[in-house]
């Protein structure tokens, strides 16, 4: 694969499963920052969106958070204590930085999020991959794995909406995976729709949607860190977050570092509930 490339191709058992775009030319206000898109099972249905009407700063699969020390890395309004959803000039981006390890299932990158002044804010280290699952021809692996580590003379701070003040829960930030537009069911192991599932750490959550066509998929994730949680939506639109700042803010120590590692199994058609445990 070559660094002067567009994008970088993933790839299971000689199939094409997943396109990455490292450096996007996006309007600011969508706080460009690398994406996977699309994403396919193994049976080639398109499991991701990407700019799409009702959010156009969804970007397929991808790392954003809206308030990174009053700067927004996630795109769109951003959310004003006793003011509710503002425009403001305050959107930063995500940029490569070098290349790590590269190979056909996946490769390593630094990155730096970088403010709205084009100050550092973190810089992160990621690595990427996909892998067949043992056994199963119907399913592949993503594993997303990313390091933040903020500066040595500053502590770093992130919140969310909720952490703003917003009354209703939404305290999504960290990894995102904006799904296939379509009819979908979130469930974990104990738990169906929003309602139960939102604000839970449970060890796995499953999307299961539709894509192009009523082609019916599976999405299950796993990984919460230590105070991670899930967030979703399955009405409005459908999309899963591991959320960072769900209920409180995070601070990132000077020097220190915080590392998360997700885990996606990508599946074709609709699978009942036991037919997840095992796949996260």
């Amino acid at each position: 694969m070559s660094h002067e490339t567009t994008s970088t191709l993933l790839r299971v058992r000689g199939r094409t499963v997943a396109e990455y775009v490292p450096e996007p030319d996006l309007d600011q206000r969508l706080s460009p920052r690398p994406y996977l898109h699309p994403v396919r099972t193994l049976g080639g249905v398109v499991v991701t969106d990407i700019l799409p009407e009702d959010h156009p700063h969804h970007l397929g699969v991808s790392i954003g958070v809206q308030d990174v020390d009053g700067d927004n890395l996630w795109g769109g309004r951003t959310y004003v204590r006793d003011q509710g959803y503002t425009w403001l000039d305050d959107h930063g981006r995500i940029v490569p930085q070098s290349w790590g390890r590269q190979a056909d299932n996946g490769f390593g990158q630094r990155l730096r999020w970088l403010g709205r002044d084009g100050r550092l804010l973190l810089t992160e280290d990621r690595t990427v991959f996909a892998g067949a699952i043992a056994g199963r021809d119907d399913a592949w692996l993503l594993d997303f794995a990313y390091t933040l580590t903020a500066p040595a003379d500053r502590d770093v701070t992130l919140g969310s909406p909720a952490t703003n003040g917003r009354p209703d829960g939404a305290g999504y930030g960290g990894f995102f995976w904006r799904a296939a537009l379509g009819k979908v069911r979130v469930l974990t192991a104990t738990g169906e729709g929003e309602d139960q599932v939102n604000g839970t750490s449970e060890p796995w959550l499953a999307l299961i949607g539709e894509g192009a066509g009523g082609a019916p998929y599976t999405l299950v994730f796993s990984g919460l860190g230590d105070g991670d949680d899930w967030f979703t939506r399955a009405y409005g639109y459908p999309g899963v977050n591991i959320a960072l700042a769900y209920r409180r803010t995070l601070t990132i120590p000077a020097g220190g570092r915080i590392s998360r590692r997700h885990r996606v199994a990508v599946v074709d058609g609709a699978l009942a509930r036991d037919q997840l445990v095992g796949l996260s």
